[in-house]
């Protein structure tokens, strides 16, 4: 029997117009743009206000279905990771199922942070291998200006909008060697309180407290530090895991495609295996971080400017609250 591979057969990605610079920013906080480029490397992101998670989570996926050259109807799943989600209930998987007319697709979202394009392109491999799903949208969305507290200079700094898409099918061609090789999945759930946002108000007693639950509350809070500790160790495990269940060496690898969090984090990267600055794609001068919307945001960058090579190797990590983290290893 010929083993079933997930081919990445398109991609897509949509930001909204709105620059936000570090000198927009340092009207705002006790800031500068040398401070800013030095400890992370961004000069500028971008933000939508109005604008919401599924709207662009549809532009996205509508750019990678035209990539892939996929009618809606031949989407069997949408999977659509985001840790800003416009409702709860229901999912904003079903808001950007309707607007693109999947109407033969199931739709679930994914919260998986930062990692979530990841874990959304594992979960959409172990599908499309089973054999319960051909082809598969993955889309990665997120509206992080919305969780962002912008008088808190330790983080309104990092983040920014955009959303992402791919679209893998299924291949059972023996002599295609195409496709996602190899993944690795994993969480560290004891940095949980590392980066963090509450959703709802906890209380033992809804009907009586006193507590009340300030606007504050809804933004995001890193302790920076331990985070950085955290992934200077966890995605060189991670890129090293996956690659060894490819059968793959660091020699191999054309491009490293990391979530765009830090250019600090990337460099360890880079020194860890030995691997040219050139071949980690970086894009975070431009727009930040973006969580789980930052690896297929790079993707279709690549894409576009034509970098992506029928053969080439390339391995997408991510890493982020929860915390998670992963790796795959992906053959054009």
């Amino acid at each position: 029997m010929a083993t079933i591979r997930s081919l990445l057969i398109g991609t897509g990605s949509y930001v909204p117009d709105f620059v936000l610079t570090n000198d927009i920013l340092e009207e705002l906080v006790d800031t500068n743009d040398e401070w800013i480029v030095k400890r992370t490397g961004i000069r500028e992101r971008r933000i939508g206000p109005g604008m919401t998670t599924w709207q662009m989570g549809v532009e996205a996926g509508r750019k990678a279905l035209q990539s892939a050259k996929v009618p809606p109807e031949e989407i069997d799943m949408l999977i659509l990771s985001t840790c800003t989600p416009d409702t709860y209930s229901p999912t904003v998987s079903g808001y950007v199922q309707e607007a693109l007319g999947l109407k033969k697709a199931a739709a679930v979202d994914i919260n998986a942070c930062c990692t979530g394009f990841c874990y959304a392109s594992d979960i959409a491999d172990c599908y499309i291998k089973a054999g319960k799903a051909k082809t598969i949208l993955v889309v990665s969305a997120e509206t992080l200006h919305r969780i962002t507290d912008y008088t808190d200079r330790g983080t309104c700094v990092l983040f920014g909008d955009a959303a992402g898409a791919a679209v893998y099918r299924a291949c059972e061609d023996e002599n295609e060697q195409s496709g996602i090789l190899s993944s690795f999945m994993a969480a560290d759930g004891s940095g949980a309180d590392y980066l963090y946002m509450e959703a709802l108000p906890v209380e033992e007693d809804p009907l009586h407290s006193d507590r009340k639950f300030s606007e504050k509350n809804r933004f995001l809070k890193m302790q920076g530090a331990a985070v950085v500790r955290f992934t200077a160790s966890a995605v060189p495990h991670a890129i090293d895991m996956a690659l060894q269940r490819a059968g793959l060496t660091a020699a191999d690898v054309d491009w490293v495609v990391p979530h765009q969090a830090n250019l600090r984090i990337l460099q360890i990267i880079a020194q860890k295996f030995g691997i040219p600055n050139e071949k980690i794609y970086v894009n975070m001068d431009r727009y930040g971080n973006t969580s789980s919307a930052s690896i297929p945001l790079c993707l279709d960058e690549m894409n576009d400017k034509g970098l992506l090579k029928k053969g080439q190797v390339i391995v997408c990590t991510g890493f982020g609250g929860g915390l998670t983290y992963g790796a795959f290893v992906l053959r054009l």
